[in-house]
């Protein structure tokens, strides 16, 4: 048995090279593949840290986007092969890795149960038999990739033309992913992209053979059944199973918040529950036809993980998770940037998150998507937002242009968090007389956008040591709100024995419970949407507040309703939170344009 998490993709450099740090241990973890400039310039890195000859793929070869992605995942997979093989010769003595790749598995593992029997076993010849069984259930952890299915920006030649759908950015990725050496699983995540998941079906590593399943495996980040459905049913008419359902908080989470129309992770995940079966029988009725016809493959319906992530914070919370819902595992992101073991954090912005309380995590209009963001107060590239604001120039220098989208202004998109757009913005804000009130809502709406191709990489460069002179020290972090309860700097033993309830990281901190977390944060956010549709009371806007306001009401009520589960200490103070809610949301009005 392998571990029951997964480290999920942090911004785009906190988790790029995870796998180096954890998978010998059995932990799997995703790495982001967006930025190919990053991923050649850890490619650069590892391999000189690895005395392994380094020869760069320059933006002036063809297909260099996806020739440099596939390059650094053959390197992470050779690198990680070569630990994993030195864990699985080693003698157990007290230190190595081998007897640490145990020690971090839950107690109630088959794996770590014989590993505590052979630490007691005083014969020779059964300590030695007991350690060549234990060395039959060492796996190594995936190498998982995570692709935002739409950030694709077309990208053209010289001479202005463009190089043709294969060439976008999410497809370029794909294919760097689907030509490397991997036996792993591509997370497709931030909504559908039909061009994307077609475009997968032109990969033979994503069917499986006669003999063995599929090489590479697809993964959906969701945060609704529907929407699951709807991606999974449109992937199986191409003949590609889905591996795995991460079902994600649609606020309780970091990065992206992909808010939902109301519905809170409580009744998302019961859903599944009563569905799951329904809807793989549904699918299989899809995909077994056309990979009979594919790949002349009579298969059997394909094994499917439903996980869940965003705003776990307990191992009590963990297994009532996987235990209730029937899941296959949990993810735990933003504690981890708390731990220097597993991923890139520079030292200062460590720092800031040690000492972090709740009000410095905000979702926020940050990203230039245009979909809210976890943003984080205390880091430097917010400072450095705030002091261009008041200097008069606010916006970023566009530099790697991955999160270009907007031709309000502009022929050739432009990224709306550049100084060139929010000049433009401001400007046209500044002729159309608004109301001051309307005109600063607006104008802050505009300055807030920062740059998040550079702001995710730094801290990276600065931990290793790889910054060039020039570039801007100014580091974007986006962790989940869930960052707030964990207080210090931490070990990778320590964290994962807090997951598997071997520790407790938070026996000093009041935390409510994860389902109250998410619901604090949909009322808030609702509160804030109320007060932003002061300008658009059409009946459809009010219509849709009413359905997200029934929604969570509804949400309360189940969350009642299975309070008995739960089984908590403190269920009073759950009772009086809901209690508490619903009252905020009952006395939120909302008023038509009739009214």
């Amino acid at each position: 048995m392998s571990h029951t998490f997964h480290i999920p993709v942090l911004g785009l450099g906190y988790s790029i090279d995870t796998p180096l740090k954890v998978a010998r241990y059995g932990i799997s973890s995703t790495v982001s593949i967006v930025d190919d400039e990053l991923i050649e310039r850890m490619r650069e890195y590892h391999s000189k840290q690895n005395s392994i000859a380094y020869q760069a793929i320059k933006k002036t070869d063809i297909d260099y986007r996806s020739k440099r992605i596939t390059a650094y995942l053959n390197l992470l997979n050779e690198l990680v092969d070569k630990q994993f093989d030195l864990l699985q010769n080693e003698n157990f003595d007290p230190g190595t890795d081998i007897c640490r790749y145990f020690g971090l598995l839950p107690d109630n593992c088959p794996a770590s149960k014989l590993y505590q029997r052979m630490l007691a076993e005083d014969e020779p010849e059964g300590k030695a038999l007991l350690q060549n069984i234990l060395k039959t259930y060492l796996k190594k952890g995936a190498i998982d990739v995570n692709i935002m299915a739409k950030v694709d920006k077309i990208n053209y030649g010289k001479d202005g033309i463009s190089l043709g759908e294969k060439f976008t950015d999410a497809l370029a990725s794909l294919r760097g992913f689907a030509e490397s050496d991997l036996n792993s699983c591509v997370v497709l995540s931030a909504g559908m992209n039909p061009k994307l998941y077609s475009y997968l079906s032109e990969f033979a590593d994503f069917y499986p053979t006669s003999h063995l399943p599929a090489k590479k495996k697809v993964i959906l980040k969701v945060s609704d059944f529907r929407s699951a459905l709807i991606q999974a049913k449109f992937l199986a008419k191409k003949g590609i199973w889905v591996h795995e359902f991460r079902i994600e908080s649609g606020l309780n989470c970091g990065g992206h918040a992909f808010a939902t129309e109301g519905f809170l992770l409580g009744p998302i995940l019961e859903e599944f529950k009563q569905k799951r079966e329904a809807m793989l029988n549904e699918l299989y009725l899809l995909y077994h036809p056309v990979i009979k016809e594919k790949v002349g493959l009579d298969s059997v319906q394909p094994s499917t993980k439903i996980t869940v992530q965003g705003g776990i914070g307990t191992s009590e919370e963990n297994d009532f998770l996987i235990q209730y819902y029937q899941l296959d595992g949990t993810g735990w992101g933003s504690p981890f940037l708390l731990v220097p073991e597993a991923t890139n954090v520079d030292e200062n912005t460590l720092n800031c998150l040690k000492q972090a309380v709740e009000d410095d995590f905000y979702i926020s209009s940050a990203s230039p998507l245009g979909i809210p963001f976890n943003n984080f107060k205390k880091s430097s590239s917010e400072t450095l937002r705030i002091e261009r604001i008041s200097k008069g120039k606010p916006g970023s220098p566009c530099t790697k242009k991955f999160l270009v989208s907007n031709t309000e202004f502009t022929k050739e998109p432009i990224c709306t968090a550049s100084r060139q757009y929010q000049k433009l913005k401001i400007e046209q804000l500044g002729g159309q007389s608004l109301p001051e009130e309307q005109f600063k809502r607006l104008y802050n709406d505009v300055v807030e956008k920062v740059c998040l191709c550079q702001g995710l990489c730094t801290s990276a460069y600065i931990k290793n040591d790889i910054l060039k002179a020039k570039e801007n020290k100014a580091v974007a972090i986006c962790p989940g709100p869930n960052t707030a309860y964990f207080s210090k700097i931490y070990s990778l033993d320590e964290m994962v024995k807090h997951i598997y309830g071997k520790i407790n990281l938070l026996s000093q901190t009041p935390r409510p419970h994860i389902f109250i977390n998410e619901l604090k944060l949909y009322v808030d956010y609702l509160k804030k949407d109320i007060e932003k549709s002061v300008f658009n009371y059409s009946e459809k806007n009010i219509k849709r507040l009413q359905n997200f306001k029934a929604e969570l009401l509804k949400g309360i009520e189940y969350y009642r309703s299975i309070l008995p589960e739960i089984k908590l200490k403190s269920i009073k103070q759950m009772e009086d939170a809901l209690l508490r809610f619903e009252g905020e949301i009952e006395g939120l009005g909302l008023v038509s344009n009739r009214d």
